[in-house]
């Protein structure tokens, strides 16, 4: 596994466009720090589903009885809390790893500590903190968590990023570190390159200082999508289309040809990823947008020896732990101070 050359802590990156800007509606907050703790005699607001299915037909809004606290829970404010696919697909019932029902939606955001049991040590009241595994059930105003399941983070860093660390981030960050041996100046691929990941890796990349070839599918206002995704650090942006087209022989011939290819679609997009990879390259998969199957040529895997793998980030905590997740985070936010320091 590669890994930058720098610690954690002196990481200095390119001059590149602001990080994290990720306002669209991947990063909706379903609760706002602007808001009081909606707890009293009615008990505390969430949104529950019963069964699975369609959200807008299985979620509700409901008055929970508030938690008790036990010698080594922590009760959490939250702050705000994301609407990711992964919670959607999970209110469906079609996600690898399903809550017991009736569940609390949401599985990432960040929530600040109002009361500790007299056991807790490592966070206080006032503290930052983000769900260390999924399953929390985070569209809530307020939570009951062990201490053990709580990550502390800085307060300092803005709350839609906060909220949002867990998950795309820490995908983009694990999948350019772990599969290939990248160096500044080489190039990665990537379809659904506007996603909450395609934009994590866009930033984390140019970082890292690493060039990004990102696909998008078209659509009218592509010029503003494309002017965003510069705006983050994006050198090279092409549609689904170009791609296809011939003269993309001739782009090659000045950009290094990417050994590892980015897939959240699945489907003609995919083989369109590996069909750009270089000898020995990797493509990896970590979503089915197009709930397509990925087809391989046989061209591909035996005289160009592409590899195929996914990548699941929930695997990767239950893989590694907690305190390896905890280091990954706050690299990632010593990314967001850096950033912030710079612009």
């Amino acid at each position: 596994m590669w890994a930058p050359r720098v610690a954690r802590g002196q990481l200095r990156p390119r001059p590149r466009p602001r990080w994290w800007p990720q306002r669209d509606a991947a990063c909706r907050a379903a609760f706002s720090s602007s808001r009081p703790v909606a707890r009293g005699a009615a008990g505390v607001r969430a949104l529950v589903y019963g069964q699975h299915g369609e959200p807008v037909k299985v979620v509700e809004l409901k008055n929970l009885e508030p938690s008790p606290l036990g010698k080594s829970d922590v009760r959490l404010k939250m702050l705000a809390a994301p609407v990711n696919p992964a919670d959607i697909n999970v209110i469906q019932g079609k996600y690898g790893i399903l809550p017991e029902l009736p569940a609390v939606g949401g599985n990432e955001g960040v929530g600040q500590v109002v009361e500790v049991g007299n056991a807790v040590t490592r966070v206080k009241p006032g503290d930052w903190v983000i769900p260390a595994n999924p399953g929390l059930g985070t569209w809530r105003a307020e939570v009951v968590a062990s201490e053990e399941s709580l990550i502390g983070i800085p307060s300092d860093i803005p709350m839609h990023c906060a909220a949002t660390l867990s998950i795309n981030p820490c995908t983009a960050y694990r999948m350019l570190l772990d599969f290939e041996q990248l160096r500044p100046g080489d190039s990665v691929i990537q379809n659904a390159a506007n996603s909450g990941v395609g934009q994590a890796v866009i930033q984390i990349a140019a970082a890292l200082g690493l060039r990004t070839i990102n696909i998008v599918r078209d659509r009218p206002d592509l010029q503003k999508l494309t002017d965003r995704l510069k705006g983050l650090g994006a050198e090279h942006i092409f549609t689904e289309e170009e791609m296809r087209k011939p003269e993309m022989k001739d782009f090659f011939k000045n950009v290094p040809r990417p050994q590892l290819a980015l897939n959240c679609v699945g489907g003609r997009s995919s083989t369109e990823l590996m069909r750009h990879l270089g000898h020995g390259g990797t493509m990896v998969t970590y979503g089915g947008m197009a709930k397509q199957p990925i087809t391989a040529s046989v061209s591909s895997l035996i005289f160009k020896n592409i590899k195929l793998q996914g990548f699941w980030i929930t695997q990767w905590k239950k893989d590694q732990g907690t305190d390896k997740f905890k280091e990954m985070v706050l690299t990632l936010c010593d990314f967001i101070h850096l950033w912030r320091a710079w612009f």
